[in-house]
């Protein structure tokens, strides 16, 4: 078999961030290669939000370096990447299936998504709010996200209607209406019953499995397959200390959150 000549990998190096004047974390390393699924743990404080958000480009780094390399060329990493964070991005007034189709012509007018993504032919909802490439040019996609996440019974509910559990589930099928190699997920599985959270680990391990990477701060097991485990704030004896990490895997569900 030949090998990969630029194999997809994220690497991070020296990395250093601070807020307020305190060192969140300082000189972290690891990398994450296509495939593969990283999850990182930690006490409250000790980084796991700030460098989910670092890496998408919501936060400055104050030292150190961050690489995609492998992906799509000349498309910087924040359009490479899906950033799932504690907030759910719903619009209340529109439907769940609106909801989708806005993401899904948002996310379709960003260079990480590929013109396979793009050709379906059927017709959608015409929804104001979204911009770029048509609903139609997704919508098959939209269907699939809506049955993995068991939400085409709810696809003509407006989001404001929705309870926590079902408003989750919606922000997390964005994931499959549009192509991203790298899942940033922070606590995915906040409001999500058991069948939920194992809808969600059933879309990641299959996103790792296609080659895709994960990164996901956690304090419960993911059920993920094989996932490594990074540490946040070991290196300075808890969270909060400005200290680095440590990495260890592959770990297996119910083992993947324990300390090593």
């Amino acid at each position: 078999m030949i090998s990969d000549p630029n194999p997809l990998q994220l690497t991070a190096k020296n990395l250093t961030t601070r807020r307020g004047g305190r060192a969140i974390f300082k000189d972290l390393s690891f990398q994450l290669a296509g495939g593969e699924a990283l999850v990182l743990t930690g006490a409250n404080g000790a980084g796991k939000t700030t460098l989910i958000r670092t890496i998408a480009g919501y936060l400055p780094l104050s030292g150190g370096t961050i690489e995609l390399t492998g992906g799509l060329d000349d498309t910087p990493l924040t359009e490479q990447c899906h950033y799932i964070g504690h907030k759910n991005a719903i619009k209340t007034s529109l439907s769940v299936e609106e909801n989708l189709t806005f993401w899904a012509g948002f996310l379709a007018n960003t260079p990480g998504t590929p013109a396979t993504e793009k050709s379906a032919t059927e017709s959608a909802p015409n929804v104001a709010d979204a911009s770029g490439p048509t609903a139609a040019q997704t919508v098959s996609s939209i269907g699939d996200a809506l049955a993995q996440f068991n939400l085409t019974a709810l696809r003509h509910i407006p989001g404001g209607y929705l309870s926590a559990g079902q408003t989750r589930r919606l922000g997390l099928a964005r994931l499959l209406v549009a192509h991203r190699p790298l899942w940033l997920l922070d606590e995915p599985t906040v409001s999500l019953d058991t069948l939920s959270q194992q809808i969600l680990s059933a879309a990641v391990n299959a996103h790792v499995k296609a080659g895709g990477m994960v990164l996901a701060a956690t304090h419960i097991p993911l059920g993920l397959t094989d996932a490594r485990e990074l540490r946040l704030g070991a290196a300075g004896g808890g969270g909060g200390g400005g200290g680095g990490g440590n990495i260890s895997g592959p770990k297996d569900g119910p083992d993947e959150g324990a300390a090593t």
